[in-house]
This record gives structure tokens, sequence and C-alpha cells, in this order.
């Protein structure tokens, strides 16, 4: 398996026309702020996409994009698996915007979805707290909780995954509606 090619911001905003630009965030992440032109396709969708990107490499380049740039890495390598070139963006949106981009907002947009990393940070930090108080008010043995997370938290670290993101992916606010994703395919088509 070999690292997918990184573009950097500027390079990827100066071919941002020739390029198909797919965001595997979660549509909330999206609707917070995306790169122009850019398709959201989450990542645990990915699989599903594999004949429409496939058939999008036909006319172009694809582009990978998430916050951060771990999980549009992580897509990289399942469409590499599947004989898919992609590169992913340094930095990811986050890079985009701190370099001055614009993102865009899909209009309409009026709920605001934390981000993964900040629903991780939120999730872990309470079963951590809950733990230690379970441990306090119930039996010593509930600081086993705590215990699991931070080990949960390391493995993530070492390994460049999050399973509990993967978790908090599959909760409704962060999950596109049928038709929104088959909108993104068919547009992915029609490019």
């Amino acid at each position: 398996m070999t690292t997918p090619t990184a573009l950097a911001t500027d390079e990827a905003r100066t071919r941002l026309h020739e390029l198909t630009v797919i965001d595997v965030r979660t549509p909330g992440e999206y609707a917070g702020g995306h790169l122009p032109g850019a398709l959201n396709i989450p990542l645990d969708q990915i699989q599903r996409a594999l004949p429409d990107i496939r058939h999008a490499t036909d006319r172009g380049d694809v582009l990978v994009v998430c916050a951060s740039g771990a999980r549009s890495e992580n897509a990289c390598k399942i469409l590499a698996d599947n004989g898919i070139t992609a590169a992913t963006l340094s930095g990811g949106t986050g890079a985009w915007a701190d370099d001055g981009h614009e993102l865009h907002r899909p209009q309409g947009a009026s709920r605001v979805t934390w981000g993964m990393e900040r629903q991780v940070r939120l999730t872990a930090g309470a079963i951590v707290l809950l733990g230690l108080l379970l441990a306090l008010v119930v039996h010593p043995a509930f600081q086993l909780i705590s215990a699991g997370i931070a080990a949960g938290l390391v493995f993530s670290a070492l390994t460049n995954t999050c399973g509990m993101a993967a978790i908090l992916a599959k909760l409704p606010h962060n999950r596109p509606r049928a038709a929104d994703l088959d909108n993104t395919l068919a547009a992915l088509r029609n490019r």
C-alpha cells in the first residue's frame, strides 16, 4: 500500500478547476464549510461511490479532502486498494482556510454540526468523567471505563484511526440523507 499523493493548498487552489474534489467529512461538517465545488461523500460511503469515483478519474484527477487530512488519507488508501488513484489535501480544510482560501457553505444550511474531532473530544471526556464519578460513588472498578477510553485514544493516535469517530459518524446528525447522497453521486457522474 502506498502513501497517497498530497497536494499543498496553494497547488490545489490553482488546479481546482481541473480536479474532482470529494469531501469525506460528515454532512454537518461539510455544511460548515467546504472547498468550492467539493462533493460530499462521507468516508463510510466511499465503497458505495467507487464506480462513480472510478468514472471521475477517467475525466481528470481526484482530490479527497477532510478536516485535517487523516480521513482523506484513509479514503485514498481505500481508493488505491480498488485501483483508483487520488490525492489528498495536506492539512485538509483547516489548512485551506488558514491559508486564506474561501470555504463555501450550502445555501439554507442553518444547523451547525460540530466537527468530528470536537465530537470525539466531548464524548471521550464525558465518558472518562462518568467513569471516574462512578468509581467514586459506586465502585472503584468503574475506573476501568476511563482506562479503556484512554487506551482507545492512545491506539487511535498510534494507528491514525478513530473507532469512536466511526461510531459517532453513524449518528443521525452525522449521516447524509439517502436522497442527498444519491444526488451527490449523480452530480459526480455528470461532471
